[in-house]
């Protein structure tokens, strides 16, 4: 007697979708708690001039950089954890990142970087980048 298989093309495409689904560690934002941490940022244009003001959390002033190249502008931090470790204490439960932060991104239209503004207070950045004049 023959050996009869129904064929499903879409068993194994399914199979593979939810491989693992219920033990990848997750973050509760929806990441994966093994992926970076993003630097968010809200961009906005006036007239004259692009708006971003970015959110820096827990980053001194001298571990920021900014670098702009034409109409692209790349963000940099490090935030730095400079919590000593003291005998007899453990940690049960950190939500709190540190390290290295990179975020890059192009504007429409190319920025005059001899008089971009930058002013960091309480976390957030907010650098003033002028359009360069056409």
């Amino acid at each position: 007697m023959a050996n009869i298989a129904r064929f499903d093309p879409f068993n194994d495409i399914v199979d593979d979708l939810f491989k693992g689904f219920f033990v990848r560690p997750m973050a509760y934002d929806g990441r994966s708690a093994l992926e970076a941490p993003r630097l968010k940022v809200d961009v906005t244009e006036k007239n004259d001039a692009y708006q971003v003001t970015a959110d820096l959390p827990g980053v001194k002033k001298e571990d920021i950089q900014v670098a702009i190249d034409g109409a692209q502008v790349t963000l940099s931090a490090e935030v730095r954890r400079e919590k000593e470790v003291v005998e007899g204490e453990r940690v049960l439960h950190t939500e709190r990142t540190f390290g290295k932060l990179s975020r890059s991104f192009s504007l429409p239209q190319e920025l005059d970087e001899a008089k971009a503004e930058a002013k960091f207070r309480d976390g957030v950045l907010v650098l003033t980048l002028p359009k360069k004049a056409a």
